[in-house]
């Protein structure tokens, strides 16, 4: 499995999977089409999928533009609304692109239909899984249609549960200020300071920060820590879903600046 990853818009990333033994591809939020097409072209690759994640314009929004440019695509998701849906998807649904296995996974809160995709590789190598804005490195997306219940079942018993070197590939580039919140709920974690140097480093060079891996993510992302005694103890609370409630609370209001 290749990965190409794609800024679009300000902070977003598209992202091109490329079944290397079959040429085979699927690309997940394709915002700008004509991105993803040059992509596409120089990989010389046979675009048959869109994986969207949720309905929000900068995911969603170039899904009918790239229907246009490129028939007989499948394109699936869990939304009914989501612009040119061929496929309504849901929690266990399995897709195939060449010899690429992807596994749906419903994670309802940042939106009700919610879908993030796991993707295994029959040649071997480590899985990849694309997270949307339900899972960011060393963060997780607003609650704007959901609850801490419904996150904390995403971050901790879904995405948490994935093999540890399992590939994070999230929505939008947000990896340094919210290693700065992180170092903010835990400032004594070693893991976070040296993380947080590393993407100020990225950020600067104008690199990208992903993808992390989930075993990483379990090291330095408070969101999915609601279960550590620093972090319980930041936040007041030994009851995970309060935690990851105060924290999300907290986030919102977070002014750290870089």
């Amino acid at each position: 499995m290749k990965v190409r990853i794609i800024p679009a818009l300000d902070d977003n990333f598209m992202y091109l999977i490329i079944d290397e033994n079959s040429g085979k591809a699927a690309v997940v939020d394709p915002v700008n089409p004509k991105s993803v097409l040059n992509v596409v072209e120089e990989e010389n690759a046979d675009l048959t999928t869109v994986l969207t994640t949720h309905h929000h314009w900068d995911h969603a929004g170039g899904n009918v533009d790239l229907l246009c440019m490129k028939n007989n695509l499948k394109v699936a998701g869990g939304d009914s609304n989501i612009g040119g849906l061929t496929d309504k998807v849901t929690h266990g649904d399995s897709l195939q692109v060449g010899g690429l296995r992807i596994t749906c996974l419903l994670t309802p809160c940042h939106t009700r239909g919610h879908i993030c995709y796991f993707v295994e590789d029959e040649s071997g190598g480590p899985p990849a899984v694309f997270t949307g804005d339900t899972l960011f490195s060393a963060g997780c997306g607003k609650f704007f249609e959901g609850t801490a219940e419904q996150m904390y079942e995403a971050l901790v018993k879904i995405l948490g549960n994935l093999p540890d070197s399992t590939r994070v590939y999230c929505g939008h580039e947000y990896t340094a200020n919210n290693l700065l919140y992180a170092s903010h709920v835990e400032p004594d974690n070693p893991v976070i300071k040296s993380k947080l140097e590393w993407a100020k480093s990225k950020k600067l060079s104008g690199e990208p920060t992903v993808p992390s891996t989930i075993g990483d993510e379990k090291t330095f992302n408070p969101f999915m820590r609601v279960k550590e005694a620093a972090v319980q103890k930041h936040a007041g609370s030994t009851d995970p879903v309060s935690v990851m409630e105060f924290l999300r609370n907290e986030k919102n209001h977070f002014s750290g600046r870089l």
